[in-house]
């Protein structure tokens, strides 16, 4: 592995999320806050448990994982995008770098943003309500595993996207619908029957139910399934940029 390119394209990644600090950290933030105060404070004061937890705590998970799903996608997206924008991926792909190394130097990146973020957001929310984590670890390595999984999917969408629109396009029209329409704001066991069964084929279900579980030890999914979910997503993610890489789809063009 040639750590020293590795450590300069990711050094180089993290540096530019210092330069646009407001727009990578204090905007989703502040819109967070914002969901914190209309859904927590309005809809809260009309729905006063969900199993066993107030509104306010439990829509935390939630919240985490929309900004943490959003995020790693247009971290990792626009990071591998703009090189090729410029022209400069040549120059990335004629150094001594396998493709292993560079996925490793922009996916690493976006993924220390994005959970780096998801804390900060996690800290915020302690600010409007009481927050329990029964098991942290558990807590970290939702976090992590989902960080990489997303990074890895927006990296794909970067080498796919041949505009600045389809940048946007996947997190705004797929991503964050899905994340809405997978227990954010509400339990999946609310829902009817029929709901229910449907709602199990959105991925995001698996991700903020294994999140939920570890804060208050209790889920949608079992924690076994949404776990093993989550790891198929990396598994086909890897398998998309292995296949990218191989045949040089939108890199050698």
């Amino acid at each position: 592995m040639n750590w020293h390119a590795i450590r300069a394209i990711y050094l180089f990644e993290m540096a530019r999320t210092r330069r646009t600090l407001f727009q990578s950290v204090v905007s989703p933030v502040i819109s967070t806050s914002l969901y914190f105060v209309v859904f927590g404070a309005a809809i809260g004061s009309r729905i006063q448990n969900v199993d066993d937890v107030t509104y306010g705590a439990f829509i935390v998970p939630g919240l985490v994982m929309l900004s943490l799903l959003t995020q790693s996608i247009a971290n990792a997206s626009f990071g591998i995008y703009f090189p090729r924008f410029t022209g400069t991926i040549y120059e990335i792909l004629s150094a001594p770098l396998s493709p292993v190394e560079i996925v490793v130097s922009y996916v690493g990146a976006a993924a220390t943003k994005s959970t780096v973020l998801g804390l900060i957001i996690l800290a915020t929310a302690g600010l409007f309500v009481p927050l329990r984590i029964e098991h942290p670890v558990w807590m970290m390595a939702v976090l992590l595993l989902t960080s990489v999984t997303f990074s890895l999917f927006g990296f794909i969408v970067g080498l796919w996207a041949d505009g600045f629109e389809k940048l946007q396009m996947v997190p705004l029209l797929i991503v964050t619908p899905l994340t809405f329409l997978g227990g954010s704001f509400y339990s999946i066991n609310m829902l009817p029957r029929f709901w229910q069964t449907v709602t199990l084929f959105n991925p995001v279900v698996y991700l903020i139910s294994a999140f939920r579980w570890s804060f208050f030890g209790q889920a949608d999914v079992h924690i076994g399934i949404s776990i093993a979910a989550v790891v198929l997503v990396l598994v086909v993610c890897l398998g998309v940029v292995t296949w990218m890489f191989k045949t040089g789809y939108r890199l050698k063009a």
